[in-house]
């Protein structure tokens, strides 16, 4: 029941809920899920609920399978779906109206663009050439011979990480398989907005960026 768990007073799944609802894009809000605790709390909320079938509630479900599902099942019985579809997770509670809506507009202007998504700077440490593996109790660089010549910030190529927003093409998603269907869009974001709150620290820590207004939500 992590969605509902409070993060600063309130239940972890109103923040994303919220931002959507602020958008001036999305005409449609729903939550896909396989609980009746939570579904009440979204209908409670003005959120459509699309029950998620049992066999899609456990955690190595992959994401785009719960998405086809739904999908499917709207195509049933409304007999179409929208062209775009935003994906908005409750353990993504800093997502701003705005990245949304630059997301959306981003593709309404290109037609070339399967996706959008929005981005942050990889920090130095975690980049990929500073990775490292274990094997049989020993460490060694997971790309060596490019550590090697990109031994420093300066001389590294520039990576990112997801920032918790994106919005697809139904219809090219389906054909690839992934909601970061190609050529995807990049905007980045500040790295705060990227924040994930999955586990009981990413709580406090969440709590106290919106304590010290690091991270401002106007929207709530």
């Amino acid at each position: 029941m992590k969605n509902l768990a409070p993060l600063a007073g309130r239940p972890l799944i109103d923040y994303c809920v919220a931002a959507g609802r602020a958008t001036k894009c999305i005409s449609r809000l729903m939550c896909s899920t396989d609980s009746d605790v939570i579904a009440m709390h979204c209908r409670q909320l003005g959120v459509e609920n699309h029950p998620r079938p049992v066999e899609l509630g456990a955690d190595d479900i992959p994401l785009f399978d719960v998405i086809v599902q739904l999908l499917e099942d709207v195509t049933e019985r409304e007999g179409a779906v929208a062209e775009l579809l935003a994906l908005l997770q409750p353990t993504s509670p800093f997502i701003l109206p705005e990245h949304v809506e630059q997301c959306v507009r981003g593709l309404n202007n290109n037609v070339d663009a399967a996706s959008a998504q929005t981005l942050i700077p990889c920090p130095h440490n975690h980049h990929a050439y500073n990775q490292r593996v274990i094997k049989d109790g020993w460490v060694a660089f997971c790309f060596p011979d490019e550590r090697r010549s990109a031994y420093n910030k300066q001389s590294k190529p520039r990576h990112f990480l997801f920032g918790n927003v994106v919005v697809f093409r139904i219809k090219t998603a389906l054909e690839q398989g992934t909601v970061f269907a190609e050529p995807s869009l990049a905007y980045e974001v500040p790295p705060i907005f990227g924040f994930d709150c999955d586990g009981p620290e990413d709580f406090r820590i969440g709590e106290l960026l919106l304590k010290s207004a690091l991270v401002q939500l106007p929207h709530l």
